[in-house]
């Protein structure tokens, strides 16, 4: 495969090759034009402090091995195995010696706004550790590696492409989730109806825009607002609440990246009931603020041409 930076060889970057926008801490990653998708491939080890962002990390070393300090803990990711690196974690990595690796960034509101996707995110916001060599990991590490091609390849459409074959991989590692978190059957479990559940999902995303509360949802499927909350909780490993602030949050994260609403439209359309309150959630969740979010990963080119913009 060339390993040439692909932009050099056709597509266009919004910023100049290898360009890292920094405030502080936080970092945002710059995309080539009309993507949210990156691959840097390298062969050169390097050190990258302690660092944040958006977008999801995931890296597939080929040989040698990086080392990734995250809060609590150290991974020591070797040939063939495969970590994920979650939105929003702060991280610091260090490839040894002889390494060479793909590493993949991606902003995940494409994939995060799926109806059910909610509903793995306590597995989305934890880092995933792929080292038994089993089918799982075998499976996901392979379309993990068709996406890297597909990405070098730049083939009509590909960025999609690229988040066909992240969606698979999600969906492997999410449908193992939740058959691995369901609490065993008890005679409460054994009620829970999967169709009613699933028509509750159904029904947020058609009305996440509204001013939806515990009640609406609850009414909708014949349950006390008490029960079906703790049933929803048993069912999907995540709170209502949590649920429909997750499932707003990327409804707004992919308006403000694809389209030119303004900032109190895009509340209101996310079902925010203020801007106010949208811009406090959004922050607290993307660590930054609307406007910021935009200026990176919107599609028109940031306002001087590609220095820092914070």
């Amino acid at each position: 495969m060339d390993q040439q930076p692909p932009e050099k060889r056709t597509g266009r970057s919004r910023f100049p090759d290898g360009f890292r926008i920094l405030q502080g801490k936080q970092e945002y990653i710059t995309y080539i034009e009309h993507s949210s998708v990156r691959v840097w491939p390298s062969d050169v080890a390097g050190h990258y402090d302690s660092h944040m962002h958006s977008a999801v990390e995931i890296i597939l070393p080929a040989a040698g091995a990086a080392i990734y300090h995250l809060p609590g803990e150290t991974y020591r990711v070797e040939a063939g195995q495969v970590l994920f690196v979650p939105s929003g974690c702060m991280h610091m990595l260090t490839e040894v010696e002889g390494t060479r690796r793909h590493l993949i960034l991606f902003e995940p509101n494409p994939l995060y706004s799926l109806p059910d996707m909610p509903g793995i995110s306590p597995m989305t916001q934890k880092p995933i550790y792929l080292t038994d060599g089993g089918e799982m990991h075998t499976q996901v590490r392979d379309l993990l590696m068709q996406m890297v091609d597909c990405y070098f390849k730049r083939e009509p459409m590909w960025n999609s492409q690229c988040y066909a074959y992240l969606l698979q991989a999600y969906a492997l590692l999410g449908k193992q989730y939740i058959l691995s978190t369901r609490p065993q059957e008890t005679p409460m479990t054994r009620s829970i109806d999967p169709e009613i559940m699933n028509s509750a999902i159904t029904y947020i995303g058609q009305n996440y825009m509204n001013d939806l509360s515990l009640e609406d949802v609850a009414r909708f499927t014949g349950f006390s607002k008490y029960y079906f909350s703790r049933t929803f909780k048993d069912f999907f490993g995540i709170s209502f609440s949590a649920f429909l602030t997750t499932r707003r949050l990327n409804a707004a994260a992919n308006l403000l990246a694809n389209s030119n609403c303004s900032i109190q439209e895009i509340a209101r359309a996310s079902g925010f009931g203020s801007v106010a309150t949208f811009n406090r959630v959004f922050r607290e969740h993307k660590n930054c603020t609307p406007t910021q979010y935009r200026a990176i990963y919107g599609t028109g080119l940031p306002e001087d041409g590609g220095r820092p913009i914070f």
